[in-house]
């Protein structure tokens, strides 16, 4: 039996940015090419512990887990992978990353140095970011 290695137990996750505009504009057609779409826009200072702007994205119906926050800065060596279900899933990735002016940094392809079933797309968002869609199943 093998290993189902799709699951996770990060709930969410918050990524600053310098250009909130830039980064929705970028991200919500890539992220709906593997089902995951924009559900929130939060405006700066709707909270007193919420000085900027967020937008969520996630499975609509259920919740938004990865936020893009404004005015940030983005970390040395980021990386952030989504996990999808099928290889032709991480293939419509990296065609809609490419199409949304991200920089190719590894076409689809196996990558046995993780695992024999690893299937990845790695690309670079106009923020630096390397960004990934992988796939744990031959």
């Amino acid at each position: 039996m093998k290993l189902d290695r799709s699951g996770s137990r990060i709930d969410h996750l918050n990524i600053a940015v310098p250009d909130l505009a830039t980064a929705v504009a970028f991200y919500e057609p890539v992220l709906a090419s593997i089902g995951i779409t924009k559900m929130l826009e939060i405006p700066p200072n709707a909270t007193a512990n919420q000085p900027t702007a967020m937008t969520g994205f996630g499975l609509a119906g259920v919740k938004p887990y990865f936020w893009l926050i404004d005015g940030g800065t983005v970390g040395t060596n980021m990386h952030l992978a989504f996990t999808v279900d099928t290889r032709d899933e991480v293939a419509t990735f990296h065609r809609a990353a490419l199409d949304a002016g991200a920089e190719s940094l590894l076409a689809p392809a196996v990558h046995p140095e993780y695992h024999d079933d690893y299937f990845g797309a790695f690309v670079r968002d106009p923020h630096g970011i390397n960004l990934e869609a992988v796939c744990h199943h031959g």
